[in-house]
């Protein structure tokens, strides 16, 4: 499956949350898209379609592909601790996640963009990788030459919320990701458990 590019409004709705951030029309249409989206009477889900729309929920949130998503989950099991805990900050120490969390792009998709386009530096070295894994102590900047950048500027500008886990220096435009998240501080309304029992049918 390609990555999905078409309107983010649907796919919040699909969903009953509004995972892309705040949306006038998903507030305005709160409920499923499609010709049976407001019928009172919906069908009752399955164990497995309640686990696999929980995944895809995660997916959407933070841009990924199945193979990517699988893979990252891989790894999440490798490692000791909870694995649907472990999953999310692996999710959360992507690079495109942390220039969307330190406020450098107004999206996830904004980021990703910025990444590939060569304007953010991980430890002054450019990297155009989305999925890079960053680790505690690196630090996330924007190129000398993209400072300037409108995107870049009027997200800084707008810029209101602050993680626990991330350090900012507005004169610098610099950030420092200083450790994997607790679980309680990551915003996203993701049920982790429920993919983790997906995962291990």
């Amino acid at each position: 499956m390609a990555r999905y590019t078409g309107p983010t409004s649907k796919i919040a709705r699909k969903f009953g949350d509004p995972i892309f951030g705040a949306d006038r029309a998903f507030e305005k249409k709160n409920y499923p898209p499609g010709q049976h989206g407001q019928m009172k009477k919906r069908r009752k889900k399955s164990e497995y379609g309640v686990q696999l729309l929980e995944k895809q929920k995660a997916k959407y949130t933070y841009g990924l592909l199945e193979r990517q998503f699988s893979n990252t989950f891989k790894k999440a099991v490798r490692r000791k601790g909870i694995t649907g805990e472990i999953l999310l900050q692996l999710l959360e120490a992507r690079l495109d996640n942390v220039v969307f969390r330190l406020g450098i792009a107004p999206t996830r998709r904004a980021a990703r963009q910025l990444v590939g386009h060569r304007h953010i530096t991980v430890n002054d070295k450019v990297v155009n990788i989305p999925s890079y894994s960053l680790k505690p102590g690196d630090i996330i900047g924007v190129r000398e030459k993209s400072k300037s950048l409108e995107v870049v500027v009027d997200s800084l500008a707008a810029r209101s919320t602050s993680y626990n886990w991330l350090e900012w220096d507005q004169d610098m435009m610099k950030g420092k990701f200083m450790n994997y998240p607790e679980r309680e501080s990551i915003p996203e309304n993701i049920k982790e458990q429920l993919i983790v029992e997906l995962y291990s049918k």
